[in-house]
């Protein structure tokens, strides 16, 4: 797809008229105009007329952004540091494209980095600790030095839940020692999930169009849901993970978000690629279907497919206002000329707890995943931690001693920092297994992947279907049994619980999210689309269809309102 075309929900002439949304959002939160020109909800495409028209340059746009950091991030603290080197970055970037040279879709867009993200600069990477305050990093990223060659100019470091979630397994989402805690902009005493909540809210508030977040389980599928985005959590081999602070080997991955599907895709173009400082990058099964924005689709894609929807402990468990909104873009779907098949996981009732919600810990150490994630960790951070210079933290040890030493600010002992109850308690367990690959291990690594692999997604989209419920119609008594001669086109979830989250961590395999509307307390609402390994251009057929068919029924996505503008609660509210 050519970039003129990408994301063209305003053409150029309607660039000074707002969309809805701004009406009920703070007078001094509101996204002003450049230039006399309307930027909220701006996409990459339009940034690239407008930069293309003369409207305004990369370096105005820039500024603009910091602008808007500098107003908005007291209250949803989503960005733990600007890059000082911004605005030369689109400088340099201004001068190549009055030179004649364009480098892509991102050329001069403004991009927020999960502080898990290490780049070689003027910023710091300490995944929101101060334990790593003033380390150096041997260089950047694999994925950084991407998005560098793409001409995406790195804004600055994005909140997140301190160590990607890994210090802890009850914390307040999103809150990091060095960022403060980070907060949902449709309500700032709820979650924003975690870990890339920084990089989600940003999005969602308007303060940049891209951010880049990682994912082991959940990390970057929860927050985008959570706050209205878009989220694409590739398969684990797809996106380069040297440089990034590590959990599992087994389930990291990074991934772009963005307010459109198409953004998030021009993202992934930039950073999915061959690294051979990640083995994982260079396997023999790695398929990558060249540009995935030539997959970007309309609502006509949807005639024909075939989709599974998950029941037992997915759908059924979905909360009633978050049902009752995806029941509506079903439908639609249907309308577009799509089926809809009941399907279920054999595994579920191993894999997931009766209330149907989120649990890494979930099942005896054999068969849990949080084993094959404790041990991955412990050697992960080790390495990464032992690349770094000027710093003391050697190994996960020291980082558990420099909390406990420094429990007033890093909550390293239970009952000091509100954020953190328990303490350190992942670190503990973590440091504990001292990285050995033991039976157990080998166990649940086989056990997890078997059951979310044959006996979790790809049952549910080749075999388990065979005597699906077709529910084409949309009637909930419709219970004609259909021939299956293909397998399904994708899995559809409404994942507020996380559950298509957790198989696809462990399984590996991809995810895309669009934002679909609210429930009843305001807070947004997700669906998402799954497939099995390497299956992104198929997704990106799939959710850009949804989201033009959703779109052209309802316009724009829900918009942040900041209610609850001046909360300051520690932990924060969480949401069914």
């Amino acid at each position: 797809m050519d970039t003129a075309q990408i994301s063209a929900q305003r053409t150029p002439s309607q660039l000074r008229q707002d969309p809805p949304g701004q009406d009920d959002v703070p007078k001094q939160l509101k996204v002003q105009n450049l230039n006399e020109w309307a930027l909220y909800e701006v996409t990459v495409s339009q940034l690239q007329a407008h930069y293309a028209e003369g409207h305004f340059t990369a370096i105005e746009y820039t500024r603009f952004c910091l602008d808007r950091i500098h107003v908005i991030n007291p209250y949803i603290e989503a960005v733990i540091e600007t890059n000082p080197d911004a605005l030369l970055i689109a400088k340099r970037l201004d001068d190549e494209r009055r030179g004649g040279k364009i480098r892509g879709p991102l050329h001069g867009v403004p991009i927020l980095i999960k502080d898990n993200i290490a780049t070689k600069d003027s910023m710091q990477t300490t995944a929101g600790s101060w334990a790593l305050l003033g380390s150096l990093v041997p260089k950047d990223a694999f994925v950084i030095s991407r998005l560098r060659d793409a001409g995406a100019v790195l804004l600055g470091k994005a909140n997140l839940s301190e160590w990607a979630s890994a210090r802890s397994k009850n914390d307040s989402t999103g809150y990091s020692p060095r960022g403060g805690q980070a907060r949902n902009p449709f309500n700032l005493r709820k979650t924003p999930h975690g870990s890339s909540s920084g990089s989600a809210v940003a999005v969602s508030a308007n303060v940049v169009p891209l951010a880049l977040g990682t994912e082991t389980d959940s990390s970057i599928i929860g927050p985008a849901s959570m706050n209205g985005v878009v989220g694409i959590k590739p398969t684990v081999g797809l996106t380069s993970r040297s440089g990034v602070i590590p959990i599992s080997e087994h389930m990291d991955t990074v991934g772009p978000f963005a307010r459109t599907v198409a953004d998030a895709v021009a993202a992934l173009d930039a950073i999915a690629c061959r690294d051979d400082e990640d083995e994982y990058t260079m396997a023999p099964d790695r398929k990558q279907e060249g540009s995935y924005l030539s997959y970007v689709s309309t609502a006509e894609a949807l005639r024909g497919a075939r989709f599974g929807l998950p029941m037992k402990r997915c759908w059924d468990k979905v909360p009633p206002g978050c049902k009752r909104v995806a029941s509506r873009v079903l439908d639609a779907i249907r309308g577009a000329g799509a089926e809809i098949f009941e399907v279920d996981f054999p595994s579920v009732e191993e894999r997931v707890n009766e209330e149907g919600t989120w649990d890494w810990e979930h099942g005896e150490p054999a068969k849990s995943e949080f084993t094959v994630a404790k041990v991955d960790a412990y050697n992960g951070i080790n390495a990464y931690l032992r690349s770094l210079r000027q710093t003391p933290m050697r190994s996960i040890e020291d980082v558990i001693k420099y909390n406990r030493e420094n429990a007033g600010t890093e909550g390293g002992v239970p009952g000091v920092a509100p954020a953190y109850p328990d303490g350190q308690d992942n670190f503990l367990e973590i440091a504990a297994t001292k990285g050995v690959r033991d039976a157990t291990y080998r166990s649940a690594l086989g056990h997890t992947r078997r059951q979310t692999r044959e006996n979790g997604i790809d049952a549910a989209l080749n075999d388990n279907f065979r005597e699906g419920i077709s529910v084409a119609d949309g009637s909930s008594d419709s219970r004609a049994t259909m021939a299956t001669p293909k397998a399904l086109d994708a899995l559809l979830f409404c994942d507020r619980r996380g559950i298509g989250q957790q198989y696809a961590a462990q399984a590996g395999y991809p995810i895309i999210c669009i934002p679909i509307g609210v429930d009843d307390g305001g807070i947004p609402v997700s669906l998402s689309v799954q497939h099995t390994a390497w299956r992104e251009a198929d997704l990106v057929k799939w959710a850009s269809a949804i989201e033009d068919l959703w779109n052209g029924e309802n316009g724009w996505r829900a918009t942040p309102t900041f209610r609850n503008l001046h909360a300051k609660n520690i932990p924060l509210e969480l949401v069914d």
